[in-house]
């Protein structure tokens, strides 16, 4: 059921990015990186207030609060940002690292002890993307939106793995949901500035459907699937179905948005495709986390 949980997850992320840049030309990055987090914030608040979910306890409050700086904030903005200077395309490669990187978050933070097979196979994802990055780049170098989306990567990462071990005490969806609202008070005046400084452009139903779909799939309901898979089935084990993402997005970038997927794109998928595969089935073992 986690494995399953985490798929549906992974299915409603990999969307993300393809919205994101049909809605970033008429919205302006920094209105699409914290204003989605706004609308999703509202929901957050109703749903709390309609089941009346009790406030958590003060040290998971403060666990939420690097959720909300991973996931409501870092994620969201740096690729919002990146998104505007490269294809969708691209940025579901060089994402593809992400799931590498949470689980070395989970063996930090969280005593889960992936096995050198494990370490391995993602490692293998790992070097695929990067390869990808430097030999498709600008006069074959990594390009300087590459950066933002690592650093999209490094907040999600740690996100994610915080995320998981929040969801293990209250649950997923109430995991999302506060994180969301204990961040407001900083995307509400944020999201207010950037309207007023870049204002937007001419709204188009593309543009309107992803911001649509940002803040309410990609930053709130896909998180109450995958915070759920991620408490079930262990942060580096499930962050490993992440490494599907990259085909998924390059499939949505080029129906939805039109792109052309190079050659070396759909190997660099299909090459991390495999190496999750062998994540997959190789075994961790799941310590006691610090309470």
């Amino acid at each position: 059921m986690g494995l399953a949980l985490g798929a549906l997850g992974v299915l409603t992320f990999s969307f993300t990015l393809p919205a994101t840049k049909a809605a970033v030309p008429v919205f302006g990055g920094w209105v699409v990186g914290i204003g989605r987090a706004v609308i999703a914030g509202a929901l957050a608040a109703v749903v709390l207030r309609a089941t009346r979910t009790a406030l958590p306890p003060r040290p998971v409050r403060l666990r939420l609060m690097i959720v909300a700086g991973g996931v409501v904030i870092g994620f969201p903005l740096f690729t919002a940002l990146a998104l505007q200077f490269v294809p969708a395309s691209r940025g579901a490669v060089v994402v593809g690292v992400l799931p590498s990187a949470t689980a070395l978050v989970a063996t930090l933070r969280h005593g889960e002890r992936p096995s050198a097979r494990f370490w391995m196979a993602a490692a293998g994802g790992l070097a695929t993307v990067v390869l990808f990055a430097v030999f498709t780049g600008a006069e074959g170098r990594p390009e300087p939106a590459d950066g933002l989306l690592l650093l999209a990567v490094a907040a999600a990462a740690v996100g994610y793995a915080e995320g998981g071990w929040v969801s293990s005490r209250i649950g997923g969806w109430q995991t999302i949901s506060w994180a969301l609202v204990f961040a407001l008070p900083l995307t509400v005046p944020v999201a207010g500035v950037a309207l007023l400084v870049d204002g937007i452009g001419r709204p188009t139903a593309a543009s309107v459907a992803g911001m649509i779909y940002v803040s309410v799939f990609s930053m709130f309901l896909g998180f109450f699937a995958w915070y759920a898979g991620l408490a079930r089935a262990g942060v580096a084990r499930v962050s490993q179905l992440q490494l599907m993402q990259p085909v998924l997005t390059l499939i949505w970038a080029s129906v939805l948005l039109g792109e052309e997927i190079s050659v070396a794109a759909a190997l660099a998928a299909t090459g991390v495709l495999g190496f999750v595969l062998a994540a997959r089935s190789a075994p961790i073992a799941r310590q006691p986390a610090e309470q």
